[in-house]
C-alpha cells in the first residue's frame, strides 16, 4: 500500500513530510538549514530574527537538566538586514536535482515588540524565497518581546492584522504558556489572519548550582525544552484541536522519536517540530528515522495518509 506522509501546515501549504526544524537550536546559517533539509526535514524554521542585531546574554546560556535543557541565549541574531544575505542564497541552483525540491522550504521566525517592527521585517523579507513567517510571540526569558507580546491579546491581534495585507505567504503564530489563556490568544491570532499555530514554546525554568549556591544561567531564568515539556505541549495541542480552532496546528516540544510525532498527530497536529533532540549525536538522521517510523505505523494501522490520522484521539470526545 502506498503511504503518503506529506501534510499541510496551512490550508494551502503542503510539505513533503510532517517533520520540521524548530526555531532556536540551529538556523542562522543557510548552509546549516540546507543540511537539515537534505537530511530529511519537511521544512526548516530559522532562529528568531529581530529588527536590529542582538548580542544575547553572557555565558552560561544553557544547562542540561533531567528531561531536557534550560536555555537563556537572549535571542542572539544578526538582525533582519544581515540575515537577508543568508536568505538570498535560497535559489534554484543550491539543491541537488535528486531532491524533490530544488529550493529549501524555509520559514522565517520573527521576533519583535511592536506592530511596526514586524511590518518592517515582513516588508524586507517578502521578496525572498521563503514559505512564510513564524511569529515568536512566546519567548519566556527576554523582556519586551516574546511572552510579553503574546500575553497581550490586543497586541497579538494588531501585529498579525498589520502584516496580513503585506504578504500572501503563510503566517504562523508560535504560542507559549504565559499569563493569558492560550485558547484565547489562539482565537485572537486566527481571527487576525494567522494561517496556523505552533504549539508550544519553551517554559520558564531555572537551575541552581549547589556548590556556588547561585543560579547557573547568567540570566537566572531560561526556557525549558525537551522531553520534560512534551506532556504539557501535547495537552495544549489536544485542547486547541478540541476547541475547533479551525486552522492547522504544528506540535512542538520534546519530539525525538516517531512515537512522539504520532502522539502529536493523534492529538490534532498536522506536523511536528524537532528542536532539542538535535543536540544528540544522531541528529543528522533523526528526521529520516521519525518519518520512516511514521510510515511504518500508518501502514500497520491501515492508514494511507497523515490526514487520516490527524485528531483520531478525539473520536470519542
Amino acid at each position: 500500500m502506498s503511504i503518503d506522509i506529506s501534510t499541510k501546515i496551512t490550508k494551502s501549504l503542503r510539505i513533503r513530510n510532517p517533520t520540521m526544524l524548530a526555531s532556536g537550536i540551529l538556523g542562522i546559517s543557510y548552509d546549516v538549514l540546507k543540511r537539515v533539509y537534505c537530511s530529511g526535514a519537511g521544512a526548516v524554521v530559522t532562529k528568531s530574527i529581530s529588527i536590529k542585531p542582538r548580542e544575547g546574554y553572557k555565558s552560561p546560556t544553557i544547562v542540561k537538566v533531567h528531561g531536557g535543557y534550560i536555555n537563556a541565549i537572549g535571542l542572539a541574531n544578526p538582525g533582519i538586514d544581515a540575515f537577508m544575505d543568508e536568505l538570498s542564497k535560497n535559489n534554484d541552483d543550491n539543491i541537488s536535482k535528486n531532491n524533490s525540491s530544488r529550493t529549501i522550504p524555509i520559514i522565517l521566525n520573527l521576533v519583535g515588540s511592536s506592530v511596526e517592527e514586524f511590518k518592517h521585517m515582513v516588508k524586507k523579507a517578502d521578496e525572498m524565497n521563503i514559505l512564510g513567517y513564524e511569529l515568536n510571540l512566546s519567548c519566556p526569558h527576554v523582556e519586551k518581546v516574546g511572552l510579553e507580546v503574546g500575553d497581550d491579546p490586543e497586541l497579538v491581534y494588531n501585529i498579525i492584522k498589520g502584516i496580513r495585507p503585506l504578504t500572501d505567504k503563510a503566517i504562523i503564530a508560535k504560542l507559549g504558556l504565559g499569563n493569558s489563556d492560550m485558547l484565547e490568544i489562539a482565537r485572537v491570532a486566527r481571527d487576525a489572519g494567522a494561517d496556523a499555530l505552533t504549539v508550544m514554546n519553551t517554559v520558564r525554568a531555572m537551575a541552581i548550582d549547589v556548590n556556588t549556591c547561585m543560579p547557573i544561567l547568567s540570566n537566572k531564568v531560561g526556557g525549558l525544552s525537551g522531553k520534560a515539556i512534551k506532556p504539557i505541549a501535547l495537552r495544549c495541542v489536544y485542547e486547541l484541536y478540541k476547541s475547533k480552532i479551525g486552522i492547522p496546528i504544528i506540535g512542538c516540544g520534546g519530539v525525538s522519536t516517531w512515537i512522539d510525532a504520532i502522539e502529536y498527530i493523534l492529538a490534532g497536529a498536522n506536523a511536528v517540530q524537532v528542536g532539542s533532540a538535535l543536540c544528540s549525536s544522531r541528529w543528522i538522521r533523526i528526521f529520516k528515522d521519525i518519518n520512516n517510523g511514521i510510515s511504518r505505523y500508518l501502514d500497520s494501522k491501515g492508514f494511507k495518509s497523515i490526514e487520516e490520522l490527524i485528531g483520531v484521539a478525539h473520536r470519542y470526545d
